[in-house]
């Protein structure tokens, strides 16, 4: 009964160590949710007005651009995959790659080959594990991006849709990534980057939007064409940020879950090792009481 009681003590030690990393963890998170929280609230306003420049200079014009023309006969798109660097977040990770492969499987019905980008080390394990073609990734940012972070992933996708489908360019642009709802919710989401869709760019908050009329210098090929990367970059920024807040939201709800069970298991195995405890004292008392009644059995029959 001692070697049963140790293992159950040894066991509450470890879960109590456990439950010390998951609680250090969950508030770490924690901590780092309100910061993303400000860095996407700081980068939404500039990715939607940069939209309708967008929107108002291909409303304003009849210039025939990838920003914002889309192909007769399209063969190829781009989809970007937002995952995380690190796991212990639930199924962040896994709910946005699902998304992802759902988009694929829709694009291809359509009859489009499927150009696949990768950010986050838990994407690029999936497709590396499953000996699938990535294009290209990026890693080692995911919890913490910058816009440098979202030039340097932006700039082959940019190229991409420069480029004829002949020369190895694409005629779409999609990305999916974890949208940020709130500290219990975070949704994935594919969106379609490229072409824009004038229709529903013009709208705002659910009402048609009258945009104003500009007038270009020196065309409107060539502003497109200069509005072409910053608004790719910007998209992919606020994506990023968007997945940064939805990755540790994930991971506080996560840890918090561990911790939670942790306790849960202490208090089991408390109550098992305080049985085995009192299980033990009774044996104990049990030959103690034996040995005395023996004894006094035994003193009886020599006085006789």
């Amino acid at each position: 009964m001692g070697a049963q009681l140790r293992v159950y003590k040894r066991r509450i030690r470890s879960v109590t160590a456990t439950k010390k990393i998951t609680k250090a963890m969950e508030m770490i998170a924690a901590s780092r949710i309100v910061k993303a929280q400000r860095q996407v609230a700081a980068s939404t306003p500039y990715a939607t007005e940069l939209t309708r420049a967008v929107t108002a200079v291909a409303t304003g014009s009849t210039t025939k651009h990838p920003l914002t023309t889309e192909a007769d006969n399209p063969t190829r798109a781009a989809v970007l995959l937002i995952t995380s660097d690190r796991g212990l977040a639930g199924g962040y990770s896994s709910n946005a790659i699902k998304a992802a492969e759902r988009l694929t499987e829709r694009l291809r019905g359509e009859g489009k080959e499927v150009v696949t980008y990768v950010i986050g080390r838990k994407g690029v394990a999936y497709f590396g594990f499953r000996e699938r073609k990535i294009e290209d990734s990026w890693t080692g940012f995911t919890d913490s991006p910058t816009y440098a972070d979202a030039k340097r992933a932006a700039a082959p996708l940019i190229e991409a849709v420069s480029k004829d489908t002949a020369e190895g360019g694409v005629d779409e642009l999609h990305i999916v990534f974890t949208e940020f709802v709130s500290m219990m919710t975070q949704n994935p989401v594919d969106d379609r980057m490229l072409p824009l869709s004038l229709d529903s760019a013009k709208e705002k908050d659910g009402k048609a939007e009258i945009l104003p009329l500009f007038e270009f210098e020196p065309s409107a090929e060539d502003v497109l064409d200069a509005l072409l990367p910053r608004y790719v970059e910007s998209r992919v920024y606020n994506a990023l940020l968007q997945a940064a807040a939805s990755e540790h939201a994930a991971r506080r709800r996560a840890m918090k879950s561990a911790t939670d069970n942790a306790g849960e298991l202490i208090k089991t195995l408390s109550r098992l090792a305080n049985a085995a405890r009192q299980a033990e004292i009774t044996q104990e008392i049990s030959e103690i009481v034996g040995g005395a009644s023996a004894l006094a059995d035994a003193t009886a029959g020599s006085d006789k």
